[in-house]
């Protein structure tokens, strides 16, 4: 089949190299016109494991193609996806459709026969009724079928993702248009992919409340974390416990610095606000953004009881920037109000991220960019874990102790086990766990970067040596 995919961002290309992968010929359409030319030349503009191989390989055999002249890619075209941004509306929290809408009346303008036009964009309950109210106003001539198709990919394994879907989501009542989608899907027949038919509208539903149910899941592991804390249980045995109940399951059940990334913040804002225009409030999702929100930026709390509450003068490292592993994506990201917050603390800032740098300085002022984790955190006075990349899951514990001024972890991915935190020497704390030594002895006083490193080992051998006499 012929498809043009409209949108060359994060759902666009992967859902374009993807189709092109199942022997489709698609066509990826994007105004940026230094975008298509990278895209043409074999660069891929963002970080996804697998997907630079995928687009290179259907590109080179003419199954995908790029260009910025959407007329190239209409005429013939089965179906035409359109997969552009909906952020935020600033000022109000509602999705921004005027991508979408701009996308629709270009494809009303260039369309000659009958086509499918699939909404891959998460977009608001009744999008597409507007979307086909519009091309109907501009084009009375030709027949159209609008379709809600949602995505439901996971950044760092979309790939996989798109081809082993738990369920295809189709949202439409026209039987010509069914059978056109599922002669698009139909490779993934092979792994008995279910394909849910629905009415627009409810397929649009569905992504909106899988996102904020999802995210409300996350603020509820995370409310439970810190009740452990106070309470002396662990969080993630509790987490196990309760996941291990069919009913509820163990994904999205690890506590952390909170939810971030493209999806889960902008689509819990645009429910809640749908809700609120149709009065009908939906308390738990305002909940859930409320705790979010304060969250990242309290993470900040937890560095600086390390040190009786001062951080001023104070270095902290930083690792892991992006909202998650195997991504580059900083879009509300946790580790942005964090430092945020550690620098209005009078906090210096290190950071070192994977792959996320370069998006990084986009968005962080007045911090310093290192070469690796252990260049990070060189004569840091804390190193606070933010997003759970494989590389830091297995740093040498020993290298990484003797590099600090003050040997402090604060874990907010919890990938360490505490006793082995303490056996290194570390004043360690995590998420929703007990620190390693009491709150009196974990903070070493003297840690301060006007100590040399001998000293401050030192120290915290002293302070090691009174919690194991317990003083």
């Amino acid at each position: 089949m012929r498809i043009a995919m409209i949108g060359t961002g994060y759902v666009g290309l992967v859902s374009g190299a993807c189709i092109a992968d199942f022997g489709h010929q698609v066509t990826c359409v994007d105004k940026d016109s230094a975008k298509i030319s990278a895209l043409n030349s074999g660069e891929i503009p963002i970080y996804e494991p697998g997907l630079k191989d995928i687009v290179q390989s259907n590109a080179g055999q003419g199954r995908l193609l790029f260009t910025t002249a959407l007329g190239d890619a209409l005429p013939g075209a089965d179906a035409v996806f359109i997969a552009v941004g909906t952020p935020s509306r600033r000022g109000d929290g509602h999705a921004d459709l005027s991508y979408v809408y701009e996308a629709t009346r270009e494809i009303a303008a260039a369309l000659t026969d009958f086509t499918v036009i699939i909404t891959k964009s998460t977009v608001p309950v009744g999008t597409g009724d507007e979307v086909e109210r519009i091309i109907r106003e501009l084009r009375p001539d030709i027949d159209v079928a609008v379709v809600s198709n949602p995505e439901f990919l996971r950044e760092g394994a979309a790939i996989h993702d798109f081809k082993h879907p738990d369920r295809i989501v189709i949202g439409t009542d026209n039987e010509r248009a069914k059978r056109v989608l599922t002669e698009i899907y139909r490779p993934l027949c092979l792994n008995q992919a279910p394909i849910l038919y629905t009415g627009r509208r409810t397929a649009e539903l569905i992504k909106y409340a899988a996102n904020a149910f999802l995210a409300t899941k996350i603020t509820f592991i995370n409310e439970i974390a810190d009740l452990c804390e106070k309470l002396g249980a662990d969080v993630q045995e509790v987490a196990r416990g309760i996941g291990l109940d069919k009913r509820i399951g163990s994904k999205f059940l690890h506590a952390g610095p909170g939810f971030g990334g493209s999806c889960f913040p902008k689509d819990v804002r645009a429910l809640i606000k749908t809700a609120q225009d149709h009065d009908v409030p939906i308390r738990i999702l305002e909940a859930a953004e409320t705790v979010n929100d304060m969250r990242k930026r309290a993470m900040a709390r937890k560095v600086s009881s390390a040190f009786a509450g001062v951080l001023r003068g104070k270095t902290v490292a930083i690792l892991g920037l992006t909202f998650k592993p195997n991504t580059d994506d900083m879009r509300e990201a946790p580790s942005i109000p964090l430092i945020t917050a550690l620098q209005d603390m009078g906090a210096n800032v290190r950071v070192y991220d994977p792959v996320g740098m370069e998006q990084a300085k986009q968005v962080l002022a007045d911090v310093t960019y290192c070469e690796g984790p252990y260049d990070c955190v060189e004569e840091a006075d804390a190193a606070v874990i933010v997003t759970e990349w494989e590389q830091f899951r297995a740093l040498e514990l020993e290298r990484l102790r003797d590099l600090m001024a003050c040997p402090v972890i604060v874990d907010l991915r919890n990938i360490y086990s505490p006793e082995d935190m303490k056996k290194h020497g570390f004043a360690y704390t995590s998420i929703g766990r007990a620190p390693t030594f009491r709150p009196v002895n974990v903070y070493v006083p003297g840690c301060s970067p006007s100590l040399s490193r001998a000293s401050a080992v030192a120290a915290r051998d002293q302070a090691m040596a009174r919690d194991d006499n317990g003083d």
